[in-house]
């Protein structure tokens, strides 16, 4: 069989585990799942052991880590989202540790499958209107109408801010999703391009370094987009609980 570049992206079962209709499987996603959380953890328990006055390289990722998300927060919720902190902080660690592994060559990248950005979406998505119900009742349902709209225009907009709404949850996945498989793509295709010339051999073998320096250069920008993927999901998770918190 010829090799794709979407090869890359297949689930393998490693521990096959079936349910009845459901498919319990342990799968390499699974995997690198429990070693994103992994990893995650391994950071913090480093730059929390034996810390000190001045930081130590662990200490200073740790600490860097947690002020980032905190300013993130204080800038979009103000005090009263200091509560969520642990989830917000949870969130962005994990799809910027997902990201970032997935860069590793051989890896699997967990945030290039729209069924684990969607579950997160929808996830953080039920736990903010529940926050939202538990904060204003009701009252929360107000969301979905401007202030100031004329009565008779109400179930034209409402119809339209639900809409709007609702689809907060498949902007929030198909954006980190999108882009990671994307990116990851273009670098497998212009890898396989590469070391097909070198196997070409003669002027080939010289020119085959052409894309070997895009890659480079893909590799270094991808990196950034890791972390900014990373912190556009979690800025806009920061807006949608500001809307349910103040109902802007």
């Amino acid at each position: 069989m010829i090799a794709t570049p979407l090869e890359q992206f297949e689930i393998i079962a490693l521990i096959p585990f079936k349910l009845g209709f459901l498919n319990l499987s342990f799968t390499n996603s699974s995997l690198f799942m429990l070693f994103v959380f992994g990893s995650m953890a391994l950071l913090l328990a480093f730059g929390s052991y034996q810390s000190t006055l001045v930081p130590n390289r662990w200490q200073y990722l740790a600490e860097l880590s947690y002020s980032f998300v905190f300013n993130m927060i204080d800038e979009q919720l103000g005090k009263s989202g200091h509560r969520y902190f642990p989830l917000i902080f949870v969130v962005f660690m994990f799809v910027f540790f997902s990201n970032v592994i997935g860069m590793i060559p051989y890896s699997f990248t967990v945030t290039s499958h729209i069924i684990v950005t969607f579950g997160l979406a929808l996830a953080l998505f039920v736990g903010i209107n529940i926050i939202g119900l538990r904060e204003h009742g009701l009252h929360f349902f107000s969301l979905f109408l401007p202030k100031g709209a004329p009565i008779f225009l109400a179930p034209l907009l409402v119809m339209i801010e639900l809409i709007s709404y609702i689809f907060r949850v498949f902007s929030l996945s198909i954006r980190l999703f999108a882009n990671m498989m994307a990116g990851h793509t273009l670098l497998k295709i212009l890898a396989g391009f590469g070391w097909t010339m070198l196997m070409m051999g003669g002027v080939f073998y010289i020119l085959h370094l052409l894309p070997l320096l895009i890659v480079f250069l893909l590799t270094g920008l991808e990196i950034g987009i890791a972390f900014l993927q990373a912190y556009v999901f979690t800025i806009l998770t920061c807006m949608y609980l500001n809307d349910a918190i103040h109902l802007h």
